[in-house]
């Protein structure tokens, strides 16, 4: 056997892509401390935490709008299952955490979907996680855009639909106007 044979197996590992939007971000640089497009390994038995205090929160946010620790992610397997998760808590007093459309107070705290928008104040962040095997570490992946993540996951504009819910778009080569018709006509 070749060493290439005897090599143990490797492990894919769940990362997590964070894309950060502020509306201010090119003026104010409050994500300069944040390492963009570069994985980092985080152990599992570490909380990430985001927030403008350096010397508790692997991730800084340079605001000070923002609460010490504004939140923090979990890396856990759930009970009886291979399954890997996350679970966000949020962490500042004054401020609301939005995971999609679930309002968290202080210390409330859900699993992580596995593609949401978490929302405080004027941040957006786009979380997707790709999953992995490996239970003793985790990566981060650091994005920016310049677009707001809200606008980019929203469905495409709905059109008013008319009282008699047929909308004109749906036809178009019928030029005519809705007709009534009385239920018993044929």
């Amino acid at each position: 056997m070749t060493s290439f044979e005897e090599a143990e197996t490797e492990e894919t590992v769940t990362c997590l892509h964070l894309t950060f939007y502020h509306p201010c971000q090119g003026n104010k640089m409050m994500f300069r401390c944040l390492n963009f497009c570069k994985r980092e390994q985080v152990r599992a038995d570490e909380m990430a935490k985001f927030g403008r205090d350096s010397n508790i929160c692997r991730y800084n946010l340079m605001d000070t709008r923002v609460s010490r620790i504004q939140f923090s992610l979990q890396f856990y397997r759930k009970l009886n299952s291979s399954e890997i998760c996350f679970e966000i808590k949020n962490m500042s007093k004054k401020t609301k955490l939005m995971v999609d459309q679930t309002e968290l107070g202080y210390l409330n705290k859900i699993d992580l979907p596995w593609k949401c928008i978490i929302c405080f104040g004027d941040y957006q962040i786009l979380a997707e996680i790709q999953e992995g095997e490996s239970v003793d570490y985790f990566e981060t992946h650091l994005h920016l855009t310049e677009v707001p993540i809200l606008q980019e996951r929203c469905l495409p504009s709905l059109q008013p639909i008319p009282e008699n819910g047929v909308s004109s778009t749906s036809f178009p080569s019928q030029g005519k106007s809705p007709i009534e018709i009385d239920e018993n006509e044929s």
